[in-house]
């Protein structure tokens, strides 16, 4: 079973709840090991002294903060101990926003507040007023040594609470070279922009997130699963041919054509999408599995073929 992150209590006004903090992610990548080529012994990454070389222990590392190439300034522990905020087991909301009020940009990461014993009563009680309010709680929580920025949000049965970036974190989109003005300032003329609504229209579909699924990890699953059953595979080579990809960059693009061409094969496609999203991965394993099976069997055919010249 999975252990709480942080353990403490949700506080707005006066109202204290006992809740656990749990994580409301899964880590679901894939990860190698970096490993010789020559005979395939793992790699080895050590902390080692610029200058001389020479491997540097643990204890002999310190924490610096480089001012200027090549200029630094050591940071203590007791500096960072003295700079970090005070210890507390609280989730502390300060204010209720709307919740259409924070952009996208600021969201980080979810987790999951878990209602601790004889505390659903005040948990359900703040759960239904944000979710009949529209609101959500703007709060602060220290995890260990570090303070952040998060927000209480409803979601069905459970309080979430999303970590926040500070506004100092983000990028301001105006820092780049973005198309300003109107529609018109870029000769979009009155039909693109209907045909372009059209196929939005006709795209649209109720939020399924099952329907979505991590295909390159799927595929690379199985490519994985293939290597450890074949005997010796780890010397081979595995070619997956990449996605065919129609209408690839071009310089001068003709809007009406493409929104035509997407509008016609709209009209064209099942009523099933999930199946209809489903047929790449396949035919992209079939393409692995042929490739697969062609890096096995070319060698044993073409060798009588050179023998017999």
């Amino acid at each position: 079973m999975a252990r709480p992150i942080w353990t403490g209590t949700l506080s707005f006004g006066l109202l204290n709840i006992p809740v656990a903090l749990m994580s409301g992610e899964r880590k679901v990548d894939i990860s190698f090991r970096m490993l010789d080529s020559r005979d395939r012994k793992p790699i080895r990454f050590e902390r080692v002294n610029a200058d001389t070389g020479e491997e540097v222990p643990w204890k002999d590392i310190v924490k610096a903060f480089e001012y200027d190439k090549g200029s630094y300034v050591v940071v203590e522990k007791e500096d960072i101990a003295s700079a970090a905020p005070e210890t507390h087991e609280s989730v502390d909301v300060e204010a209720f926003v709307d919740r259409d009020e924070i952009g996208l940009r600021f969201f980080e990461k979810p987790y999951i507040l878990v209602p601790g014993k004889k505390a659903e009563k005040g948990y359900v009680l703040l759960r239904d007023t944000l979710a009949g309010t529209g609101k959500v709680g703007v709060a602060r929580v220290v995890i260990r040594t570090r303070e952040y920025l998060c927000a209480v949000v409803p979601e069905g049965d459970a309080l979430v609470l999303m970590m926040l970036r500070y506004p100092q974190e983000l990028v301001e989109p105006e820092e780049y070279k973005l198309p300003a003005g109107k529609a018109g300032d870029y000769r979009i003329t009155a039909k693109e922009r209907e045909m372009a609504e059209t196929l939005i229209a006709s795209m649209s579909a109720p939020w399924k997130p099952d329907d979505y699924e991590d295909e390159f990890r799927k595929r690379l699953e199985t490519i994985i699963r293939k290597r450890i059953k074949a005997r010796g595979a780890t010397t081979k080579i595995v070619d997956v041919e990449p996605a065919e990809s129609e209408d690839a960059a071009t310089n001068v693009v003709d809007f009406m054509a493409l929104l035509q061409k997407s509008l016609d094969s709209k009209k064209r496609t099942p009523a099933n999408k999930q199946s209809a999203r489903k047929a790449p991965a396949k035919k992209s394993a079939r393409k692995a599995t042929k490739a697969i099976k062609a890096t096995k069997k070319a060698p044993a055919k073409r060798t009588p073929k050179v023998a017999a010249r």
